[in-house]
């Protein structure tokens, strides 16, 4: 269904598709208002998504899930198939199932999610409206597209390569002694980002390592476990009063905020309930906060994609009472360059590296059991 071909040039076009009537003219009144977007044609399932898009180009494609014909995960395997870019933002349910559909969605090249409400009143809520405006305008900014630039790595020779670098490293002494931590912090583009680090880390790794990756509750539960199963070092959803461990990966719970607190000597998962900050629930900066006052000799503090500043003040004043190495990545494989750019512009930053090297510095800077 065509809408406007025509829209004016400094508006963003996008291609909006959902077989519910009711829920495209919502969405399509959420995008008009909004002076830096247009929609320019609707479809009603995959299929007819799919051939506009072999005709047309769009600066963004906001995505349903389930549709006849050809629902959102079909579609975006034709355009994989076929080579077909584009900058996609899925609209995904808050169940189970719908939240491991979306973690699929995102292996295959969604940019971003917008957790779809089923309450219509929640739907046309302000709340709604503001969060569903700022992941459209990351999507469309994006740097990247469904195509990936670059060849991927077998999981064979990814393992390959992790363990040649932890022989290297058991041959050197640490630089720094004691206990050291892993704190990184990510927002969109992150979940297809840390399919590029976390199974690329050795189950050998001589530190915990915390994720606050910016999700609705439900969906870090799969994000966890889809990395889990990528991985060999164990990665989980971490829970109220879980002990940090050497070689294991805590996933931030979505909806609430994660800190660490010391308990009887041991670092402990903690979590709080304050309201979001910096828009995002949970927050990277109430983690970093929280491990001024732990045992941990280093932290080695990790930026990845992100629109934003999430963990900036955070690293900054964490700085002040510890010894800390920050890892941020660079622009050029960033889906969207704010969170890492946020943290580069303080100083603080040691190394900007592209996001296949993310891992090897990791490993290089916390050594290996």
């Amino acid at each position: 269904m065509t809408i406007n071909t025509n829209a004016p040039k400094n508006k963003k076009k996008i291609l909006l598709v959902d077989d519910s009537a009711l829920m495209r003219r919502v969405m399509c009144d959420i995008i008009n208002s909004d002076e830096r977007f247009q929609v320019v044609e609707q479809a009603f399932d995959g299929q007819a998504a799919y051939e506009l898009l072999k005709k047309n180009q769009y600066d963004g494609v906001v995505l349903d899930v389930n549709m006849p014909k050809m629902n959102g995960i079909q579609f975006l395997r034709a355009l994989q198939k076929d080579k077909i870019r584009a900058r996609i933002m899925m609209a995904s349910t808050d169940t189970k199932d719908g939240a491991a559909v979306t973690m699929e969605a995102l292996d295959l090249g969604a940019i971003d999610f917008i957790e779809k409400p089923v309450n219509i009143v929640y739907l046309k809520s302000s709340g709604f409206k503001d969060k569903f405006l700022d992941t459209l305008q990351a999507v469309v900014s994006s740097r990247q597209t469904n195509i990936s630039a670059s060849p991927v790595l077998t999981r064979e020779k990814q393992e390959e390569n992790t363990q040649k670098l932890v022989n290297i490293v058991r041959k050197s002494k640490p630089v720094v002694s004691g206990q050291k931590l892993v704190a990184l912090a990510c927002s969109t583009g992150g979940p297809k980002a840390l399919q590029s680090v976390v199974p690329r880390l050795p189950a050998e790794l001589a530190a915990p390592v915390l994720i606050v990756q910016h999700m609705p509750k439900g969906f870090t539960q799969s994000l966890a476990e889809r990395l889990d199963s990528m991985s060999k070092i164990k990665v989980k959803e971490a829970a109220e009063g879980d002990v940090l461990e050497n070689g294991v990966v805590y996933i931030s719970m979505g909806g609430k905020h994660m800190n660490v607190a010391t308990k009887g000597g041991r670092a402990t998962i903690t979590y709080t309930d304050e309201p979001p900050r910096e828009g995002v629930k949970p927050c990277a900066n109430y983690m970093y906060e929280s491990l001024k006052s732990s045992n941990f000799a280093q932290i080695v503090c990790v930026v990845l994609t992100g629109m934003g500043a999430d963990g900036t003040k955070g690293i900054v004043n964490l700085e002040t009472s510890k010894k800390i190495h920050v890892i941020a990545q660079d622009e050029a494989s960033s889906t969207v360059y704010g969170m890492p750019k946020a943290i580069a512009a303080t100083g603080l930053v040691n190394q900007v590296v592209s996001l296949d090297n993310v891992a090897q510095e990791i490993i290089m800077n916390v050594g290996v059991r």
